[in-house]
């Protein structure tokens, strides 16, 4: 029966067979089962054959093949029929592990980032606190530096000595002339501003304030003080912090 299809059982079985069939030839089968994704080959041998009728033995059938036929030919069952089967070749683990809903799943998912997020709000919070730590430690200390800078530079400015202008006068090693101020041109400011003067135990200008005169030109007076320098006054050898006096002219 060359290129001839015979249905072997209710589950369409189809045998393509090689050529005539005679008892005892060895016959090469391409099984086509419906619940095969691709055909496979065997090998059988011819027990009988009787005009369209055959009795073939499969040689050789490996087990996936055997259970092939089988489900092929087996009248399907409904789904609840096949349930205890499926559950039967699941591991115990997962037999006994309970069905996990999609809501359980997500708030799973959830669960690492949630965690996460919140170990980075926390890192961030201590972060800030230690940054603020920092600052106000810096701030308290600026403030202590600052309160203890005061407390020194009173002691340093106060003057140990009172000398005259004209011999503080003869003293000084740099001057620096005052601007006459634009503000003043248009009244045509002049006269002599008296300034009081604190000398450092160095030479330098530490304190100084006017006793008199328009305040714009006591401001230009003052401004200009502030790069004086004089030799230190000694007491005994020794340098003083002294108090003087300065006066400055302004012209128009």
């Amino acid at each position: 029966m060359p290129g001839r299809c015979v249905d072997v059982s209710m589950g369409g079985i189809a045998a393509v067979l090689a050529g005539e069939l005679s008892p005892g030839e060895s016959v090469g089968v391409e099984m086509h089962l419906p619940l095969a994704e691709v055909p496979f080959r065997a090998r059988a041998l011819v027990r009988h054959h009787n005009q369209l009728r055959c009795g073939m033995e499969f040689v050789g059938l490996s087990d996936d093949q055997q259970a092939a036929i089988r489900n092929s030919t087996e009248k399907p069952r409904t789904k609840k029929e096949r349930q205890p089967d499926i559950q039967s070749k699941l591991p115990p683990e997962v037999k006994n592990s309970s069905p996990v809903s999609p809501g359980d799943e997500d708030s799973g998912q959830r669960s690492p980032s949630s965690k996460q997020r919140r170990r980075e709000w926390l890192f961030l919070l201590l972060s800030a606190l230690i940054l603020l730590a920092v600052l106000w430690w810096r701030w308290n200390r600026g403030w202590e530096d600052l309160e203890s800078d005061l407390r020194k530079n009173d002691t340093i400015l106060r003057p140990e000595a009172n000398v005259p202008a004209d011999v503080m006068e003869k003293l000084v090693t740099h001057r620096v002339d005052p601007d006459y101020p634009v503000a003043a041109r248009p009244n045509n400011l002049r006269g002599v501003v008296v300034l009081d003067v604190i000398v450092a135990r160095d030479g330098s200008v530490a304190r100084v304030r006017p006793l008199n005169g328009p305040d714009v030109l006591a401001q230009s007076a003052m401004d200009a003080l502030r790069w004086w320098r004089f030799e230190p006054y000694r007491v005994n050898g020794q340098a003083v912090v002294v108090e003087t006096t300065v006066a400055v002219e302004f012209k128009p």
